[in-house]
């Protein structure tokens, strides 16, 4: 614990300031957080024949998962992260200042926790740290876009039973869609809710649009609600994204009562969560490595793996090894041999969304700004939050902080620039400019110079993030079982059913702790020919799967 988290707690004011929750009790009886349940006690009860040293390359959320659980089933892992800090797509770190009770944490994204979550769930009730989340009442707020200033919710009913809350949550909200057009959703959403998980993977080669108009949907549907929920679930426009992405999420919010309640960590990630899962793992005989990427992968004649060479030189074997690297990045080593194999073919189709996430610090309280996940609904901006009014870390009575997810972040994904190439300064004003309309008055300006000024700011923008979840890609998704008999694949963008997400990467993570421990090889031809493999390289953030962090005021870098 470093000594600004030390400093929070031991502040009258802190832990009492900001309203706690328990943790939603039903989550617990969820089909979805029983299996999760029942893979872990699987793992856990697993008497190896033979102990397995397991090289994990990759120390974000997938890689801790999977390290976690091949703990638990008798094994060694051992973790190699490239950078200095843990949770890769989830890291975050300190600005350094003179007083270390003054450094904020700057965060890589706006992480949100949902009930529909039950492996990650499952893992902070065997981590024993769910008082760590700081869950928010059961709503979903939404700027309204005409109206300056204007917000509305669909607020679901305590202790009703799925689907009935949600019934009640939008037919009871009357600024967002009529009557009529909710009627006409039915069509579409009612199969998801008959046939579930297989209607969904019919739908993923239709775009949102595609889908809308095979069942008949209208077009105001996609611009109150579906355009919001694209740009917050794969930071994609809807008129490029897969429904399938849609569906999914739907799906779990109509089938569990408390799915779509929301929680926010208590801090920042590597110290309020991955620090537990590096405890846990190194105390049950695991290692976790930081500040060594992998160069490259060496295999023989057969496709094996005979070992991994370090940057610094060095060579690492192990019985077993797994990549929990993000889709861009494995690409980046995927070895020369293995390259034309039939399995690893697909890669060539899964590419990263890029996004950008900014942390504005003001010098004054935002009077106007709300408790929970806003969903702003303008061209530029996803999602955004209070950290101030919402997280113990950040809690300031008198300052205001906004998380803000700024997407889509280029042309490619649907939006009006390429954002993710344009300065800080330009993405802070512009931001400013939707803030300006979403608190209207209450930002300073020439024409309201006693509003609250920007104090300072920092701007992460992540190249290649989540897997860009386009029309017809889950079908390039690989298994985390490969044709190579000692190589495992982990990472939220391999198959599995919770898209690109932190749910998605700790079940991937489980997941691949299955395939080590049972032994299982999937499919795949084996073909000797090759072809140099692409992905970014290089020794900035990017090529190793991180945000490049660009800071105003008095912020520095990181890498």
């Amino acid at each position: 614990m470093n000594l600004l988290h030390l400093l929070l707690l031991l502040s009258p004011t802190s832990p009492l300031s900001i309203p706690r929750l328990p943790t939603p009790s039903r989550i617990f009886t969820t089909s979805n957080y029983l299996d999760a349940q029942s893979l872990s006690t699987k793992l856990a009860q697993h008497k190896p024949n033979e102990v397995k040293t397991v090289a994990i390359i990759g120390g974000g959320l997938s890689g801790l998962a999977c390290a976690k659980y091949l703990v638990d089933a008798g094994h060694v892992p051992i973790i190699y992260e490239s950078r200095s800090i843990l949770g890769g797509k989830t890291s975050a770190f300190y600005n350094p200042t003179t007083d270390p009770s003054s450094s904020d944490s700057i965060e890589t994204g706006l992480h949100i926790f949902f009930g529909a979550y039950p492996n990650m769930m499952n893992l902070f009730t065997e981590l024993n740290i769910h008082d760590r989340l700081q869950w928010q009442p059961h709503r979903m707020t939404f700027a309204l876009p005409s109206i300056p200033g204007g917000f509305t919710s669909f607020n679901f009913p305590d202790n009703v039973p799925s689907p009935l809350n949600m019934a009640y949550a939008i037919l009871t909200n009357n600024k967002m869609l009529s009557l009529t057009d909710k009627l006409k959703m039915l069509p579409g959403l009612l199969p998801m809710y008959i046939r579930g998980q297989s209607f969904i993977d019919e739908q993923d080669d239709l775009s949102v649009t595609e889908f809308m108009e095979k069942y008949g949907m209208p077009e105001s549907v996609k611009i109150e609600l579906f355009n919001a929920m694209g740009k917050a679930l794969d930071f994609i426009d809807s008129e490029k994204l897969s429904m399938g992405v849609i569906l999914t999420a739907m799906n779990r919010f109509i089938n569990e009562a408390d799915g779509s309640q929301t929680a926010f960590l208590d801090g920042n990630q590597p110290e309020r969560l991955c620090e537990p899962l590096k405890e846990y793992i190194e105390g049950k005989g695991g290692r976790v490595i930081t500040g060594i990427p992998v160069d490259e992968v060496i295999t023989d004649d057969t496709g094996l793996i005979k070992h991994l060479i370090m940057r610094d030189g060095s060579k690492v074997t192990a019985d077993h090894y797994v990549s929990a690297m993000p889709v861009d990045v494995f690409k980046r080593i995927l070895p020369h041999a293995w390259s034309r194999n039939t399995f690893f073919k697909g890669l060539k189709n899964l590419k990263g969304v890029p996004v950008i996430n900014l942390q504005i610090w003001f010098d004054g309280k935002i009077k106007s700004s709300k408790r929970g996940l806003c969903f702003s609904r303008s061209e530029c901006l996803s999602v955004y939050a209070d950290m101030s009014l919402n997280v113990e870390e950040y809690y300031n009575e008198k300052e205001s902080m906004l998380s803000l997810v700024f997407a889509p972040a280029d042309k490619s994904m649907g939006g009006q620039r390429d954002w993710i190439k344009e300065n800080d300064e330009e993405i802070v004003e512009e931001t400013l400019k939707e803030l300006r309309r979403l608190f209207p008055g209450e930002l300073y300006e020439k024409e309201t110079p006693g509003g609250v000024k920007v104090k300072k700011y920092a701007v992460v923008r992540t190249p290649r993030s989540v897997y860009a979840a386009l029309p017809g890609m889950n079908v390039h998704r690989p298994t985390q079982a490969t044709p190579i008999p000692n190589f495992t694949l982990a990472g939220d963008w391999t198959s599995q059913k919770y898209l690109g997400s932190m749910e998605g990467a700790v079940y991937a993570g489980k997941l691949a702790a299955e395939v080590v421990v049972e032994g299982r090889v999937g499919e795949g031809k084996w073909e000797r020919e090759g072809m140099k493999p692409g992905g970014n390289r290089g020794e900035t953030p990017i090529a190793f799967g991180g945000g490049q962090v660009g800071i105003g005021d008095d912020f520095i870098g990181h890498d």
